[in-house]
């Protein structure tokens, strides 16, 4: 990488090396152990003109998002968020009582984990999503979606058919994009004049404060904070009015714009979290400097303590097979000597492999059937879910690790976390 894709800089610095990793969705089938998968790498820099953080675009959105193994369904908790958000959202942008007159587009909709409690809310919406195979899952779920990735020329298309929308939602869609001002446009021309946009997405600031380093992986091109937020908007014609902090992925933001003509001045709350991320040094390089050697000790910590079981002959094996998880397992170097398996709910990985690791994947209920000593949280955000989901674990005396923001042994009551 040589120039910034935001602000066209070549003023880029380093803030983690994590090596060369393949893909993180691309989970192998047992005849594709024996082949070569290419690898990829992994390097985190920040623009210090305009202070996006991002990595090389090594990777085509094509090759990741055509047929995808991520379906949001799967996680109780992401669908309960969703729920509450289209609540919300139908108050705070005004969609009326019935919705007759209100049009909401959603993009990178998945399997229409959102869309479906706009469509039992009777709101006309369309879910724009490229991968061919959640899109057909969230059609034969009633709700409509358009196969196609998301540029100026679809966004114009689906207004001219659709007409502008009231509300575009992009959740977890603006980190994955390289071209990051043709999206925005995109995002601009869905959009009615007076209309909004929402967009959630990882904050950098607890990324860095928590040592969050797992989630980058190459479908992260970018990393941001509102600063650099307010500047990725403002490329394609729409200005930030509202932010508000959400826990989710670890802490994240969710961006309220508008079209510049009609934004207004920006909340109070826009100026709070900008003096933050100020104050955490991340418009300076200061702010990044000791990154690196935190996400060195969490790769220490976690392999001593696997080493360690693996020496007293006790069993570890993994919940949850994430992407984040991935960049975990391929920096730290775990295979299956150090972790026999993981589970995941999503029976589209079952039988198949992570990525690099060669760790075997296999349906939840393996766990209670073998009666491991530890199982290892994969998506440790998930924490207060899954300290419950697995709180059968502690029927034999087996313990939950999470790596993330540091090694945390904890033990449950059956029902929750009792200590760490």
């Amino acid at each position: 990488m040589t120039r910034c894709r935001l602000c066209d800089s070549t003023a880029l610095a380093s803030v983690v090396d994590l090596g060369a990793t393949p893909p993180c969705e691309s989970f192998l089938a047992a005849d594709q152990l024996d082949r070569a998968e290419p690898t990829y790498p992994l390097h985190l820099r920040v623009c210090t003109d305009c202070w996006l953080a991002q990595i090389p675009p090594l990777i085509t959105p094509e090759e990741t998002f055509s047929e995808y193994a991520y379906f949001s369904s799967f996680s109780t908790s992401w669908v309960e968020h969703a729920r509450t958000f289209v609540a919300d959202a139908v108050e705070r942008v005004g969609l009326g009582a019935d919705g007759s007159a209100a049009f909401v587009v959603e993009v990178a909709s998945n399997d229409g984990y959102l869309l479906r409690h706009v469509v039992e809310r009777r709101i006309r919406c369309l879910g724009i999503e490229p991968s061919v195979n959640v899109g057909a899952a969230a059609r034969k779920a009633g709700v409509p979606t358009l196969t196609k990735f998301l540029d100026p020329d679809t966004g114009a298309a689906v207004r001219a058919e659709h007409g502008p929308a009231n509300l575009v939602v992009a959740n977890n869609v603006y980190a994955h994009i390289p071209d990051v001002v043709g999206f925005t446009k995109g995002l601009r021309a869905l959009v009615a004049d007076d209309g909004w946009v929402s967009i959630e997405v990882q904050h950098l600031l607890t990324l860095i404060e928590e040592n969050q380093y797992d989630t980058i992986y190459h479908e992260h091109f970018q990393y941001y904070t509102v600063a650099s937020a307010i500047r990725a908007l403002a490329s394609g014609g729409l200005t930030l009015v509202d932010v508000e902090l959400l826990p989710t992925h670890g802490g994240s933001i969710r961006l309220w714009a508008r079209p510049a003509e009609v934004a207004g001045e920006p909340s109070r709350q826009v100026t709070d979290v900008l003096a933050r991320e100020k104050a955490a040094g991340l418009q300076e390089l200061s702010g990044y400097t000791e990154f690196s050697a935190r996400v060195a000790k969490v790769r220490r910590d976690l392999l001593k303590f696997l080493v360690g079981a693996a020496e007293r002959g006790e069993t570890v094996v993994g919940y949850g097979a994430p992407g984040k998880g991935n960049t975990l397992l391929n920096h730290c170097g775990i295979r299956p000597d150090l972790l026999a398996y993981t589970v995941d709910r999503n029976p589209y990985k079952h039988g198949r492999f992570t990525p690099g690791t060669r760790v075997p994947i296999l349906p939840p209920e393996q766990i209670a059937a073998d009666k491991p000593d530890y199982v290892l949280v994969l998506p440790w955000n998930l924490r207060t879910e899954l300290v419950e989901q697995l709180s059968f674990v502690h029927e034999w005396g087996g313990r939950l690790v999470f790596p993330i923001p540091e090694l945390s042994i904890v033990e449950t009551d059956g029902v929750r976390e009792v200590t760490a």
